[in-house]
């Protein structure tokens, strides 16, 4: 891997997006000891890899960002219907754009498109082949999340963006979001707020919903479903619930917040045991529901995190996470309305929690009306006073995500999710459909981890 420092020799707009990010070896300095470049000459070129409904919110969430750091220049899906959304939306952001049905041919055009990026958004299947052939093409990749179906398939895009020198972002939002940049470096890390953690739970729950059906007069023709991997339009709308295809729920929704477990842990699962079926849906082939409990050896002691994904209930209580310590408890959520911390009623702490108020790092809720209660069980703990979090995201969940990936081409930050940790974070993912199936708990010893 070249590490060494840039040419000083006049170079061409691509080459010098392309050098920011080789100077430090594909791994960019910290903001705070790094001189900030920018493109001398434009703008980044982006294309969009798969524009189905990741690719559409992606899409809408960089057009959030002002000013514009990039220019969309393509597109490419196999499914005409979806090329016609991207072209109609970016009508006016983008009147010049291209449009491709195969990935190969975007990237034999990727000097006269004068590319500098790609934004993945295909399913799972189709991840470590796009991200692998961008990379080698020399092009800087944000990948969604999972990284792939199978662990060898991620670990073959973390070796490509080694060699290659390029950036690997994978779609892990809220690493981005500064409620939880908020909540972990200033009430976790600095703060101790919560104490010693003993405790997570996690979920994310969904209503029932039939398979998502297309009229027959727009579908794509079959042999080019086939040569993509799909045995029909039903496969390919809802490639989610297929085995060949994706990780099913607990990698579609878990991958999410089960990071967050690691992140705000500082700490990677050392098992993983788990519960699930195909107890409602008939002709899915992954679990409608999964349980998971996953062991942790934190710096400060061991703790434990519970995890659930329902597909059959939207009246669940949403999704979050559920931080719990000795000293207090954190519930985050993209959701604002589902973040919130609570003061364990003990003295010693109520000192550090109001000083935090009034320097407004958390808000303590206004006291709400109480019913009186007549009788109380003394051995039940006091009712914890409550607090909000006033850090207010005012763009999609996605946007700072992405412009972290803009300013890391530009020289301008790390990346805040590469493929090399997010690889870490996600291997215990991997592992839970096995521990559903096996009904047996799997260790994770520390060289699982190894990459």
């Amino acid at each position: 891997m070249n590490t060494t420092a840039p040419s000083k020799l006049s170079v061409g707009r691509r080459d010098f997006l392309k050098t920011s990010a080789l100077a430090s070896g594909g791994i960019l300095l910290a903001p705070s000891i790094m001189k900030a470049q920018s493109s001398p000459n434009g703008k980044i070129n982006i294309a969009i890899l798969g524009y189905g409904k990741q690719g559409e919110v992606l899409t809408n969430s960089m057009l959030q960002i002002e000013p514009r750091p990039f220019n969309i220049v393509a597109v490419c899906d196999i499914w005409k219907n979806s090329i016609g959304k991207c072209r109609s939306l970016l009508r006016t952001e983008s009147p010049q754009l291209k449009w491709y049905f195969d990935y190969k041919e975007m990237l034999d055009a990727k000097d006269e498109l004068d590319l500098d990026a790609v934004i993945i958004a295909t399913p799972d299947l189709w991840h470590a082949r796009h991200t692998n052939a961008c990379l080698e093409a020399g092009l800087h990749v944000y990948c969604e999340k999972m990284m792939a179906r199978t662990i060898d398939e991620a670990k073959s895009m973390v070796q490509t963006a080694r060699d290659t020198g390029q950036l690997l972002q994978i779609g892990h939002q809220r690493r981005s979001n500064p409620r939880y940049l908020h909540a972990y470096h200033n009430l976790i890390k600095r703060s101790d707020l919560l104490g010693r953690f003993t405790t997570a739970n996690g979920q994310w729950n969904r209503s029932a919903k039939k398979f998502q059906d297309v009229n027959p007069r727009i579908y794509i023709e079959q042999d080019q479903l086939e040569a993509h991997g799909y045995r029909d339009m039903e496969q390919f709308l809802n490639w989610r619930w297929f085995r060949d295809l994706s990780g099913g729920p607990i990698s579609d929704l878990g991958s999410h917040q089960i990071d967050i477990f690691n992140w705000f842990f500082d700490a990677l699962p050392k098992s993983v045991q788990a519960s699930g079926g195909n107890d409602y849906y008939e002709g899915r082939e992954w679990y409608d529901n999964v349980m998971a409990i996953f062991e942790y050896d934190t710096p400060h002691g061991p703790a434990r995190a519970f995890y659930q994904t329902l597909a059959t209930t939207g009246a669940g209580g949403g999704y979050y996470e559920y931080f719990m310590g000795d000293e207090g408890a954190l519930r985050m959520s993209e959701n604002p309305s589902f973040t919130k911390m609570y003061r364990e009623a003990r003295e010693e702490t109520q000192e550090t929690w109001n000083d935090l108020a009034k320097k407004g790092f958390i808000r303590k809720e206004e006291a709400a009306k109480k019913e009186v209660v007549t009788k109380v069980d003394v051995r039940e703990s006091a009712p914890p006073d409550a607090y909000d979090i006033p850090i207010v995201l005012n763009k999609m969940p996605h946007t700072p995500h992405l412009e972290n990936f803009f300013d890391a081409i530009n020289g301008k930050a790390k990346l805040n999710s590469d493929g090399e940790h997010t690889l870490k974070s996600e291997m215990a993912i991997f592992h839970v459909n096995e521990a559903v199936a096996a009904r047996k708990t799997i260790e994770l010893p520390k060289s699982v981890y190894d990459i």
